[in-house]
C-alpha cells in the first residue's frame, strides 16, 4: 500500500510583513531573510497519511513529493522524521513557486507521480500557505484520471476503497470511492505530530531522490493557464471613528442618517 503526499516548501507565513517584497518586474513576492517551512495545510495531509500508517503498520509506505526552484532537505526532514518513508524532490528554475500557477504545478506533480509509478492514494493539502489558490489537488486528480474527494477531515482505507469524512456547511458527509484516488485534506484533520530527537536523527538516513525538470519531462516553459499582469500591495488607508449621539434613540438615528448623507454614503 503506497501513499503519496504532496508537500510544498513555502516562506514562513508567520514572518513580519517587511520580510516580503514585491518584485513588479518578475510579478512575484520575494521573501527576504525569512526561513522556508512546510506548508501547514500539507502537514495536515501528511498527518492523515500517518494515521493510515498507524492502522496498517509496515504495510503502508509514505512517499513525499515536493517541487520547487530550490528545496531544503532540512525543511523536508521534519516530514521524514514524523514517519514518511522517503522523499522525491524535483528542482529547477521552471518549477519556482512564483512561476507556476495551479495548473502548471499540477502538471509537474502529475508528471512526477507518473514517473514514480505505482501508488494507491495521493494526499494533498487544501491549499498552499503562500498563494492560497486551493486548486492544485483538483487539477491533479483530473490530469491523472482519478476520483477526488475534497475537504477531508478523516481518511480510512478499506481494502480497495478509501472512506472519507468530508466537511459540508452543516457538518460532514461520508464518501466512499475506489482506489487510486486523490484526497484533499482540510485543516480539520489536525496538526501534524511532533517528531522526537531520535526520529530527527533517523530521518537523515532515509532515501531522498533528487530529480530535475528534465527528468520528469518538464524542462520547458510552464503550462500555465493564468498570467499575472500586475502584482502590488494595496495602499493602506487610515480610518476614523465618529460617535453619533442624540437625546433619544430616534434622534441618534436621524443624526446618523444625516451624517451618512452628508458623507455621500446615502
Amino acid at each position: 500500500m503506497k501513499i503519496i503526499v504532496c508537500m510544498k516548501q513555502v516562506p514562513d507565513p508567520e514572518g513580519p510583513q517587511d520580510c516580503f517584497a514585491i518584485n513588479p518586474e518578475r510579478v512575484r513576492v520575494e521573501p527576504r531573510g525569512i526561513p522556508p517551512v512546510l506548508s501547514l495545510f500539507d502537514e495536515n495531509a501528511l498527518e492523515a497519511a500517518l494515521r493510515i500508517k498507524d492502522d496498517h503498520g509496515e504495510e503502508a509506505k509514505i512517499t513525499l513529493v515536493s517541487l520547487g526552484g530550490r528545496i531544503s532537505n532540512a525543511v523536508l526532514q521534519k516530514a521524514l522524521a514524523v514517519g514518511a518513508d522517503d522523499l522525491v524532490k524535483v528542482e529547477g528554475e521552471s518549477l519556482e513557486s512564483g512561476g507556476l500557477d495551479s495548473f502548471g504545478t499540477a502538471c509537474a506533480l502529475a508528471a512526477t507521480i507518473k514517473k514514480i509509478g505505482t501508488y494507491d492514494l495521493i494526499l494533498a493539502g487544501r491549499q498552499a500557505a503562500d498563494w492560497n489558490a486551493g486548486q492544485v489537488g483538483i487539477f491533479l486528480a483530473g490530469l491523472l484520471g482519478h476520483p477526488a474527494v475534497t475537504l477531508a477531515k478523516n481518511v480510512v482505507l478499506q481494502g480497495e476503497h478509501v472512506v472519507v469524512e468530508r466537511l459540508i456547511p452543516n457538518g460532514y458527509e461520508t464518501v466512499r470511492t475506489k482506489l487510486p484516488a486523490v484526497v484533499i485534506a482540510s485543516n480539520e484533520v489536525g496538526e501534524m505530530r511532533y517528531p522526537t530527537m531520535i526520529q530527527r536523527r533517523q530521518a537523515k538516513k532515509k532515501p531522498v531522490t533528487a530529480w530535475g525538470g528534465s527528468d520528469i519531462g518538464f524542462d520547458g516553459a510552464p503550462q500555465n493557464r493564468v498570467v499575472l499582469k500586475r502584482l502590488f500591495a494595496p495602499e493602506m488607508r487610515k480610518g476614523q471613528c465618529h460617535l453619533i449621539d442624540g437625546e433619544t434613540p430616534d434622534e441618534a438615528g436621524r443624526n446618523l442618517a444625516q451624517r451618512l448623507r452628508n458623507d455621500g454614503i446615502l
